[in-house]
């Protein structure tokens, strides 16, 4: 058993100065991993991230008058990334769009605006966009298809910004906005590079649509991503029913969509169990043929806008799961916990507070971030798996993703 010994509310350390790229984690061979203190660290993390934005000169508010200035004009905001970080893309494209429509902008000659999207790193380097604004997401900011992307769509025209740990990586050379998250993931199982980009694109939001970034807000965050941190040994009931299964589906709504995505790639980099995402609408449309009584099933759903809606839809597919007998869990705030029958989730439920004080996709994507991290920790824990090497420990698997960036 590790004794190392790690304070949750301190500051964690940058990247080294000059900038190089991380190393493999150390190993520590049993719990807690560095992820297990990685994600105790995100309450004070969020915390912290937000008092560095609150005020009208931070890079949060550059960065949200860099995204008024594009709707207004009529442009295109994309956001971009690749692995967890295309998963926080999409989350920051969903909190943006809350807070585009809270702020009232639109086009010239108020036409409606274009509300910003996300889009892969690969296809947006083979067609970028000579207007508007592009947003990166990479932790380290040393990704090589994030950077192109970044790079062809400044030199065809585009503005760039960059969510990063520093402003001293490769990626932010071709950004003309940093908006810097400053503290380093100790893990390659990424819990803080997906959590920081999320909580910089909520100051982004907040300046965008002119509510505070004060106090209220910091404790609002700190305290549903503590509630997450909270559900430790839920989490680990749920990971011990998981971990016989052959394969994991994930399915989600809504702004949920990408903390579904997120945690099907937690799962294959931790555990090394297959895992799949499936819109929840799509799930019921052929995927079925392909599970039994070996699936497992877990369901995301958090989202406040037209809840009863997707209620009925989850109800249906968790229905199809119990009559096909697979392992069924999910991600669940109070609201919908109590009105979704218990026994649709054999496997358990994590249930985490509805934070009405938030916005929607704030509260959705702020909420289920700790939760999926833990429920894959725990998963790892369960199956013998130290998920901090994403497997690169192993010579095949290092050689394989030394393979893939190989340009021969």
């Amino acid at each position: 058993m590790s004794t190392s010994t790690f304070d949750p509310t301190a500051p964690l350390p940058g990247p080294p100065d000059p900038w190089q790229s991380t190393t493999q984690p150390s190993r520590r061979g049993s719990p807690p991993f560095h992820m297990t203190d990685m994600i105790e660290a995100e309450p004070a993390l969020g915390a912290r991230i937000l008092a560095r934005n609150e005020d009208a000169g931070s890079a949060a508010s550059a960065l949200a008058a860099a995204v008024a200035r594009t709707v207004r004009a009529g442009g295109q905001v994309v956001v971009t990334g690749c692995g967890t970080s295309e998963h926080a893309a999409q989350a920051v494209a969903e909190i943006l769009r809350e807070a585009v429509r809270t702020a009232g902008l639109a086009g010239p000659g108020g036409i409606a605006a274009r509300m910003p999207v996300a889009e892969q790193a690969l296809e947006l380097s083979l067609d970028p966009p000579s207007t508007g604004l592009v947003i990166a997401v990479s932790h380290e900011g040393a990704t090589a298809a994030t950077n192109a992307a970044l790079k062809a769509s400044r030199d065809t025209g585009a503005r760039t910004a960059l969510i990063t740990v520093t402003d001293r990586s490769p990626g932010a050379e071709l950004a003309h906005v940093v908006l810097e998250t400053e503290e380093l993931d100790q893990g390659w199982c990424h819990t803080i590079g997906y959590l920081s980009p999320l909580v910089a694109a909520v100051a982004v939001g907040a300046h965008l649509a002119r509510r505070p970034v004060d106090e209220d807000l910091r404790t609002s965050v700190r305290n549903l991503l503590q509630a997450g941190v909270d559900r430790a040994s839920i989490a680990e009931a749920v990971a011990a029913r998981l971990a016989g299964v052959r394969q994991v589906l994930v399915i989600a709504s809504g702004a949920d969509r990408p903390a579904g995505r997120e945690l099907a790639l937690k799962i294959e980099e931790g555990t090394w169990i297959p895992a799949t995402y499936r819109d929840l609408e799509t799930f019921l449309h052929g995927h079925l043929a392909a599970t039994d009584a070996r699936t497992g099933l877990v369901l995301v759903l958090t989202d406040r806008e037209r809840r009863d809606e997707r209620m009925e839809r989850a109800r249906g597919a968790l229905r199809a799961a119990q009559v096909i007998g697979m392992e069924t869990a999910a991600i669940l705030t109070s609201d919908i916990a109590a009105d979704l029958p218990t026994e649709l989730t054999p496997a358990g439920r994590i249930v985490i507070p509805e934070a009405p004080g938030l916005p929607s996709p704030v509260a959705a994507l702020l909420g289920t971030a700790t939760p999926l991290q833990l429920l894959t920790e725990r998963l790892a824990r369960a199956r013998g798996v130290d998920p901090d090497p994403i497997h690169r420990d192993v010579d095949a698997y290092r050689e394989a993703a030394a393979a893939a960036d190989d340009p021969d």
